[in-house]
This record gives C-alpha cells, sequence and structure tokens, in this order.
C-alpha cells in the first residue's frame, strides 16, 4: 500500500435502470464513493461523491463470489434516508468488484472492519438508567431490632 491513507476499489452495480461505475475510497474514516451512472448503459447522469462516516456503517461484508468472479462487497448502513441516495438493492449496497481487484478489495474490506471494531470499542458505554441500578428487594427488608 502507497503513503495515502486509504485503498481505492473500482466497482460497478445497477440500481434499476442504470449501470454504476465507480471507485470506493476505503479508510478509517468511512468509505467515500465515486460513482456515475448511465441510463440504459449509454446516458450519463454526472459524476456524483458520498461520504459514509464510521457511525452510519452497520456492517461491512467481503464476499468472495467462485474462483474470484462474482466477488462483491456488501455494506450496510444504520440509516434507510443515508441508503436512499446511493445504488441500493435489498437494503445494502452491493459493489462487485472485477476479478484484477480481488485482493484490494479484500485487503480494504478487512481494514475498514477492524477500524468498524475499533471504533464501537471508543464510544463510551451506553447509559444505564438510574432506575436500573434499584431493584424492589428492599421491600423485604427486614427493620433492625434495637
Amino acid at each position: 500500500m502507497s503513503k495515502t491513507n486509504f485503498i481505492s476499489v473500482p466497482f460497478n452495480t445497477e440500481s434499476g435502470l442504470s449501470q454504476i461505475d465507480g471507485i470506493g475510497k476505503f479508510s478509517s474514516a468511512g468509505i467515500v464513493l465515486e460513482f456515475e451512472s448511465k441510463l440504459f448503459g449509454i446516458i450519463k447522469n454526472g459524476v456524483k461523491e458520498s461520504r459514509i462516516a464510521l457511525a452510519d456503517i452497520l456492517d461491512v461484508r467481503f464476499r468472495k463470489g467462485f474462483l474470484r468472479r462474482g466477488a462483491r462487497i456488501e455494506i450496510r448502513l444504520k440509516s434507510f434516508a443515508k441508503l436512499s441516495e446511493l445504488p441500493n438493492k435489498d437494503g445494502k449496497l452491493a459493489l462487485k468488484i472485477k476479478r484484477d481487484d480481488f485482493e484490494r478489495a479484500r485487503e480494504a474490506v478487512a481494514k475498514l472492519q477492524k477500524d468498524l471494531t475499533e471504533y464501537h470499542e471508543s464510544l463510551p458505554p451506553t447509559h444505564t438508567p438510574v432506575s436500573r441500578l434499584f431493584d424492589e428487594s428492599e421491600d423485604n427488608t427486614k427493620e433492625l431490632e434495637k
């Protein structure tokens, strides 16, 4: 890997009648997707950029495919609003990876999974309501004899 702090992975996918080609940049801050869609494979829609922060990612998986063919990166997000801005299917982004980019994609997902784990471990623990700290066991407590 070079001195850049992200791994670029070319991908393609479909969304409705559009073919989408792009590059995913995976870093410890999240993912930046740069992509262009072509309606019917002909009419270009312009290059778009979408940023996905670590906090928005539910999980990310690398699917190997068969003999490195059909490999893909699957990303599920915590927010449907964010997901709707991106080419998605069945509630997740499925970025198809070419055979030549197999190792690069596998490395990018492994690094992002590690970054996600570290991010979740660095979050403060969830707040426990005070009412949960006390139970009703004192109702059965006997008074001390004098």
